[in-house]
């Protein structure tokens, strides 16, 4: 019984120190990408925007105030719910998160959820998803590999249009085309990485929805693939000079009758931390 209990003690002990060792790493991580942000950037005028297509310059215009410091790492609070199943059965759990925002080199989101009496708690990044159930046991532990990579940046230069117009204003990596009359496509080039998003704006410039092709293997083959998402956009506040939405509902083979909102969202607080 003593030999039990000892080995008990020390599993609980050793998985106590991992997790531990990926909160050090999530801190480390945001604490790099902050680092990114421009000490002293320079102030939005219109000029910056005007030989940009017209929905392109609408939702310029609309996002950010004249005068407003272009900082372009944010960090974003939030909470709402998080579906873990499938549209049929979406067994969402609700969630409270903080988000470092740093396009286009990364991002952090960092979690945690319930249902009941599960708690599943976690993080996500350009470099890993690692979730754990109860604080204590791992429960996934993905990334470090070019396709993990190569999803994740999907996943942040659509989100950088949500909430970090400053990041994709038109400039090295960043280029605009239009669509139509209220549709835009934004082309971000990276070292090894494409991504195109077309972003879609009301007669005012406020974005109402996103959509791209993102590298999946949320498919019944589990295989990556090139496959639809994208997301709403409502409720839009202004933070520090941005307004920006506060409401996401984002999800997998977006504009089908197969796509499910797995992540549903309603922010709390936006700001760009600088010295």
């Amino acid at each position: 019984m003593a030999v039990l209990l000892g080995c008990f003690v020390l599993t609980v002990a050793t998985l106590s120190l991992w997790r531990g060792i990926d909160h050090r790493a999530d801190r480390a991580a945001m604490q790099e990408l902050t680092a990114g942000q421009p000490p002293q950037p320079r102030s939005f005028d219109a000029g910056l925007v005007a030989a940009l297509p017209e929905p392109a310059r609408r939702y310029f215009l609309y996002t950010i105030a004249r005068g407003t410091p272009l900082f372009t790492v944010a960090r974003i609070h939030m909470a709402g719910r998080f579906g873990m199943g499938t549209k049929d059965k979406p067994d969402y759990l609700d969630f409270t998160a903080i988000q470092l925002l740093a396009m286009p080199a990364g991002f952090v989101w960092k979690m945690q959820a319930r249902r009941g009496l599960i708690r599943l708690s976690g993080s996500d990044s350009q470099r890993w998803t690692r979730f754990w159930l109860m604080g204590l046991l791992p429960v996934a532990r993905l990334g470090g590999d070019p396709d993990h990579t190569r999803s994740a940046f999907g996943r942040y230069v659509a989100e950088a249009i949500f909430w970090t117009p400053a990041a994709m204003l038109p400039g090295p990596g960043v280029a605009w085309e239009e669509l139509d009359a209220d549709r835009a496509r934004v082309t971000v080039e990276y070292p090894g990485f494409s991504q195109a998003v077309e972003v879609t704006v009301a007669a005012d410039g406020q974005p109402t929805e996103v959509r791209f092709q993102r590298w999946s293997n949320a498919n019944p083959r589990k295989q990556y693939q090139w496959q639809s998402f994208g997301g709403y956009l409502s409720e839009f506040r202004w933070f520090d000079g941005f307004r920006l939405p506060t409401h996401v509902e984002a999800g997998n083979h977006f504009a089908t009758d197969r796509y499910f909102p797995f992540f549903v969202a309603d922010v709390t607080a936006v700001g760009f931390p600088h010295e």
